[in-house]
């Protein structure tokens, strides 16, 4: 009877890791309609999924670049973006499944879109500062490691940000070998000695879907003065944007 009963324990746990295994992008990416109509702009991708980007004040000569949460829909950020940067484009991507862009999300996807509408951007603009929220963190980490000796980049901002998402996953699943079973890894602290330009990591008090010790391994992967640590009292993950300190923080070109 033990033996049966330690039989049926492993063979739930195997079935509970091969669920998580194979819908672990499910658990990952949330997609939301677009719910404000904002102009946007076709992003080309390698493989010729339509993805887009939503545009703001393209007239300007400088840039924002913003990569959004999980289940975010950024056509609602856009204000607040309009706020810190009055002075500045805003381009904000729609991840893959997310608006009006096709296909579904994976690391590999979204750091390639990102790329490329990053490559489009800075052909109608001198200057810029990327931004990434929680998931779009990670993705704005390799973006700015990708332009590390670039001129153009100016500024990085990353809000409750990680050093890696498979240590974010151990962390909510401690009974799964999840920093093994995720696919989409998003490694930041392993490109974050790359980047050169300041960077703003700005982390909640009450986090728990991003505990900050996931954001303060990945300042210790900077080189030394580049990244500044602001953390914002009485804020959670959700919250932090509502915080009277973030907007000034997002637009602080000299705040660091």
């Amino acid at each position: 009877m033990l033996i049966k009963l330690l039989a049926l324990l492993v063979l739930t746990y195997v079935l509970l890791a091969a669920a998580v295994w194979g819908f672990q992008r499910s658990l990952l990416y949330h997609p939301q309609s677009q719910g404000v109509a904002v102009p946007t702009v076709r992003v080309t991708t390698a493989d010729g999924v339509e993805v887009y980007a939503l545009v703001q004040a393209a007239h300007h000569s400088e840039a924002v670049l913003y990569f959004g949460g999980n289940a975010e829909d950024v056509s609602q950020v856009l204000p607040t973006l309009a706020l810190a940067f009055p002075n500045r484009a805003l381009y904000a991507l729609q991840y893959r499944g997310f608006g009006q862009s096709q296909g579904r999300a994976s690391e590999a996807s979204l750091v390639a879109d990102a790329q490329a509408l990053t490559k489009h951007v800075l052909q109608a603009h001198s200057r810029l500062t990327v931004v990434g929220r929680s998931l779009g963190s990670g993705v704005a980490v390799q973006v700015a490691a990708g332009l590390a000796r670039a001129p153009s980049l100016d500024r990085l901002v990353l809000v409750t940000p990680y050093d890696s998402m498979a240590e974010v996953a151990q962390g909510h699943y401690p009974w799964l070998p999840a920093r093994w079973l995720i696919k989409d890894k998003f490694q930041s602290a392993h490109y974050a000695p790359q980047i050169r330009v300041p960077t703003l990591i700005l982390v909640a008090e009450h986090d728990g879907v991003v505990p900050k010790e996931r954001a303060q391994g990945l300042m210790r992967a900077f080189r030394p003065e580049i990244a500044h640590w602001v953390e914002l009292p009485g804020t959670d993950h959700n919250s932090i944007g509502s915080h009277p300190r973030y907007i000034p923080l997002l637009g602080a070109h000299d705040g660091l």
